[in-house]
């Protein structure tokens, strides 16, 4: 699809989460990308001696950072954790990038936004987080971008996958012990595949078109967590057999916010990208499973 000719090494930190996970499901799939990959406990963002050491060894055109602090719950509780990553750990790495002259490439969140528009947020959306998660992930773009001139911010939501913790994972496990589920529907966003992140990611690597800078990326569609829920359940052909209820209540220790449906038409428009809907996405990889 894109120049395979592109030559590219790669450091991929957070490998042990989903979406390094996925970035190693595929990566056979780009030939001319050497991807190296250190799991949180091998690569700790937060040590710049350790990141000192990995770039000492090897130079790297890009570093995708997909190490990140992303219990949004506990992040009320352990803020100056949250923090540590998501900010300082995020210096660290965007100084290590601008001695080596590597591009960033930074995950970022649809918690960033206060969720009191009712349309798609932009790029040009200004940032406004209502949790300690959203300002810590916040903290960290304006790291990279005081840093570094060449980098991406790829805000991404309501991820899920195969791989690790996710609420396709909690909805399936509840399926198999539980007969009635309570589910909110005070928020609106879009759920995307984690898979799907990671494919946009390799393939921006591809493009290598020059366009710099923050990019939307999700599934297409919006929904609320209840909405999600009844796919899941509905895919996997276990809808039958749960009562499925809606809440507009949601017990949270932090604030969420009400709608975070992104709008990725620069993407479109300036990479080119194609996108799945939410639902054929969760088609797609509950079938393959």
């Amino acid at each position: 699809m894109y120049n395979e000719l592109r030559k590219a090494n790669i450091l991929v930190t957070g490998s042990n989460g989903q979406l390094g996970q996925c970035l190693q499901k595929i990566e056979q799939n780009y030939t001319s990308l050497e991807l190296h990959f250190y799991k949180s406990k091998d690569l700790d963002i937060t040590n710049k001696d350790a990141i000192s050491q990995v770039f000492k060894d090897d130079s790297f055109d890009f570093v995708i950072n997909c190490a990140g602090y992303t219990n949004v719950e506990q992040a009320e509780k352990e803020s100056e954790k949250a923090f540590l990553i998501n900010e300082e750990g995020v210096r660290n790495l965007a100084q290590a990038c601008k001695k080596q002259n590597s591009i960033l490439i930074h995950i970022s969140t649809d918690y960033v936004f206060d969720g009191k528009k009712e349309t798609p947020y932009t790029e040009e959306d200004i940032p406004n987080p209502i949790n300690e998660y959203g300002k810590s992930k916040l903290a960290g773009e304006q790291c990279i971008q005081e840093i570094l001139e060449t980098f991406f911010i790829i805000r991404t939501s309501w991820l899920y996958s195969e791989f690790g913790h996710n609420f396709l994972k909690t909805i399936l496990k509840k399926s198999e012990t539980e007969t009635e589920l309570t589910i909110t529907t005070s928020q609106k966003g879009t759920p995307t595949n984690a898979n799907d992140l990671a494919t946009f990611i390799l393939d921006l690597i591809l493009i290598n078109n020059q366009k710099h800078g923050i990019y939307h990326f999700s599934n297409s569609g919006e929904a609320t967590w209840y909405d999600f829920a009844k796919e899941i359940l509905s895919v996997s052909g276990k809808l039958d057999t749960i009562t499925l209820k809606k809440t507009d209540n949601y017990s949270s220790l932090s604030e969420r916010p009400k709608y975070s449906v992104l709008n990725v038409v620069k993407a479109k428009k300036s990479l080119g990208i194609s996108q799945n809907n939410w639902k054929d996405s969760i088609r797609i990889l509950l079938k393959s499973s």
